[in-house]
């Protein structure tokens, strides 16, 4: 798969909360994390996002926005705008 563009994963240490992050093929993405440290941790998968902005007087493309989470249309389930 070289060249192939690969997905930057995240796993948290249930353990002390330390994050990593892992670049490897999406067929591996719950394969065990080995500890970076040596420590013994066990890591789990995170959900991550991301961010994009477009360049100077350039819209961003909506297509690319992640839904907000919650109820309300600022995201905030318990926000200002109580929806």
């Amino acid at each position: 798969m070289e060249g192939v563009p690969m997905p930057i994963y995240e796993y948290r240490a249930k353990e002390d909360g330390v994050v990593v992050e892992l670049v490897r093929p999406p067929a591996e993405a719950d394969a065990p994390v080995e500890d970076p440290e040596g420590k013994g941790r066990t890591f789990e998968r995170v959900l991550s996002t991301f961010a994009a902005r477009a360049g100077a007087g350039e819209r961003a493309n909506p297509g690319f926005a992640l839904p907000r989470a919650g109820c309300c249309p600022c995201g905030d389930p318990s926000g200002p705008c109580n929806n």
